[in-house]
């Protein structure tokens, strides 16, 4: 979840990549922008209305297979739980009418490259989602913002790393519903940031900025490489967490990829470049939603094709359609009620994942922000694969 800092370019698109790596234009007139702040405020009242509430009777069983080709609203053949996150060849452009509310990576940077003797430290920063327009609001739900900070003992000098959402968290949890379309439009692209300098007051002051490991310029060098690759191969953000159910042993059924996902894999990396982890506690917000074995619906062709599936169609857009933005404070409130209708008495969710829509047919305690410790890893020579 994002807690960046605005930077002073104001809205607008950003730069795509990490520093001056990839770099994209993107349009600064927005034809229609999104805040991740409705979206926001709808996950967090959904959730306490959720939380709040007791088990509900409801239905769970999806649109069936009517029209089309047969092939959504049925069950695939049995898959590997969780799904494995899509990784791709390289990064797209992003599409025009996708636009950022605030800057992506205002004052990106290229990665330096530091010499092999140097000394450097790594830094554990963590700080409110919406910090710099909320203060320490979301910090006391402890829905936080994660990213990694560097020091050069040699030069004094600091840097920021960052991975988070190219239009916004609202953006990339749900999508827009375009009347020229019939598939709903996704602006679900996420990217890494690099830059110069550490902000110690906006880490600092409502949240944490911790020493957790040194490391020698060679393996900082040796992680920038790997960075890059990363950035260009894993390109979507995905909010949600969902598993089968509260327990630490419930089966997993799709795992998120967000700002601590991406802290978590660089951690994990450096170990096995051999960095050295201090004992420090390390905790992370997660969004988990609770369902039943996943049903595969199909692609968007598939289900919005000419030989699509025009009822799975229906009951996707149906359900995204109280998620738009810009609304009255009555639609808003409406909207919820909707939400609520859809999720918890008739416990339905549909998720787009990998460019596939899958429908969850949702279980107490149905949805849940919760903010876990992961320990840091150990030094180890275990390879990561991407």
């Amino acid at each position: 979840m994002s807690g960046r800092r605005v930077g002073k370019e104001g809205k607008g698109g950003g730069r795509v990549g990490v520093g001056g790596v990839g770099a994209m234009a993107v349009r600064v007139e927005p034809p229609c922008p999104r805040p991740g702040l409705s979206a926001g405020l709808a996950l967090c009242v959904l959730a306490g209305l959720v939380l709040a509430g007791r088990p509900l009777a409801g239905c769970a069983a999806p649109p069936g297979p009517q029209g089309g080709d047969g092939r959504s609203g049925s069950s695939a053949p049995r898959r590997q739980w969780p799904v494995p996150y899509k990784r791709f060849d390289f990064r797209p452009e992003p599409d025009p009418y996708c636009q950022a509310l605030y800057t992506f990576c205002p004052t990106g940077s290229p990665m330096p490259i530091m010499r092999d003797d140097d000394v450097i430290e790594v830094f554990r920063l963590q700080a409110p989602v919406w910090e710099f327009k909320y203060g320490a609001l979301l910090g006391h739900l402890k829905i936080m913002h994660d990213a990694l900070g560097f020091r050069s003992t040699l030069t004094g000098q600091n840097y920021t790393m960052e991975w988070y959402e190219l239009f916004q968290l609202g953006n990339c949890t749900f999508p827009h519903l375009r009347p020229e379309m019939e598939a709903p439009f996704w602006c679900n692209q996420g990217a890494a940031c690099f830059f110069e300098g550490i902000d110690d007051d906006h880490w600092k002051e409502n949240g944490t900025l911790t020493l957790i490991a040194t490391l020698s310029g060679s393996m900082f060098n040796q992680m920038v490489k790997w960075v890059k690759r990363d950035n260009e191969t894993g390109i979507y953000y995905e909010t949600w967490t969902v598993q089968a159910g509260p327990g630490q042993k419930s089966e997993v059924w799709f795992e998120s990829y967000d700002c601590s996902k991406f802290v978590l894999r660089t951690y994990q990396k450096l170990a096995e470049l051999g960095a050295e982890f201090k004992r420090v506690e390390t905790n992370y917000t997660k969004i988990f939603l609770y369902s039943g074995e996943p049903i595969y619906l199909g692609n968007e062709t598939s289900i919005f094709g000419p030989r699509g599936n025009t009822t799975v169609a229906a009951a996707i857009r149906k359900f995204y359609y109280p998620f738009k933005p810009h609304v009255s404070t009555k639609e808003f409130l409406l909207n919820l009620l909707k939400i609520f209708d859809a999720v918890v008495v008739r416990r339905q969710f549909y998720l787009f994942y990998n460019f596939e829509y899958w429908f969850l047919p949702m279980k107490f305690p149905f949805i849940k922000i919760t903010y876990e410790e992961i320990p840091l890893p150990r030094q180890n020579k275990k390879r990561l694969d991407f």
